[in-house]
């Protein structure tokens, strides 16, 4: 994630809703995509308990001192694509979506925390992030329902947040005040208030898959200099040398040394 700093830069959002531009065909192939990724990591649930009242639809809340949302979600019974998908044709709408419009512009608004806009270098919801998260959330597998459970309690908690300090829903508050909310949960360290536990778990999770979606798209690998798929021209060269320092280091530690 971008420090304080760098993210304090970002446009107010006041008056913005995320204008999805990806077909489902699209969103469905960067779902699987990221479900092989090496660059996901495993990400931890978030259990759902309820230390406080929360807000019920969009009326301001009145809670106690680390208050955690109540919610009982759906499940998605909606099957999976099984062993033996069509890739050519897939369904049209194999499952309902999982996010509202409002989550769906949350979402961005927060991808765009973690990824803000760099030079060339788009931000998160440019590259269509918020579509593959909702696509992730509502995707029936046990991965996927695990980790909705997690981000759909940790959206909650920021929206619930911003109502009983700023008393207005997260989009609609000031970038400022989305930074003071999300330096508190930004980071798992010792000095964290218990009642930032579970959201920061929450936010860390979702932090994790905004970035594995952001970096499996073309622009976030050029970002990241891979320099796969590409023909090399001779004969190949080998290993550099520092790759091959590397390499005989955990050769050694391993006692496989020639």
């Amino acid at each position: 994630m971008k420090s304080s700093k760098t993210i304090s830069t970002i446009n107010s959002k006041n008056n913005y809703q995320y204008q999805s531009t990806l077909t489902r065909r699209e969103s469905l192939k960067w779902l699987g995509v990221l479900s092989a990724s090496a660059v996901l990591p495993s990400l931890s649930g978030c259990e759902p308990l309820n230390n406080g009242s929360v807000s019920k639809g969009a009326e301001t809340v009145k809670a106690a001192k680390g208050h955690w949302p109540n919610l009982t979600l759906s499940p998605i019974l909606a099957k999976g694509y099984g062993k033996d998908p069509d890739l050519i044709i897939p369904p049209k709408s194999p499952w309902p979506k999982t996010l509202t419009t409002e989550q769906l512009t949350l979402v961005a608004v927060l991808a765009d925390i973690i990824v803000p806009r760099d030079g060339d270098v788009p931000s998160a919801s440019e590259v269509n992030v918020p579509d593959v998260i909702d696509e992730w959330v509502s995707a029936p597998y046990k991965r996927q329902q695990s980790d909705r459970n997690t981000i759909m309690h940790g959206i909650t908690w920021i929206d619930d947040e911003s109502k009983l300090r700023f008393q207005q829903p997260f989009i609609e508050i000031s970038k400022t005040e989305q930074l003071a909310i999300i330096d508190d949960i930004a980071y798992q360290n010792e000095t964290l208030a218990k009642e930032f536990q579970q959201p920061t778990n929450a936010f860390s999770n979702l932090r994790k898959l905004i970035l594995a979606a952001f970096f499996c798209t073309p622009e976030g690998t050029k970002d990241l200099g891979y320099q796969g798929n590409v023909a090399i021209a001779g004969d190949y060269p080998g290993p550099s040398d520092e790759a091959m320092v590397h390499l005989n280091v955990v050769l050694d530690k391993l006692g496989l040394t020639l």
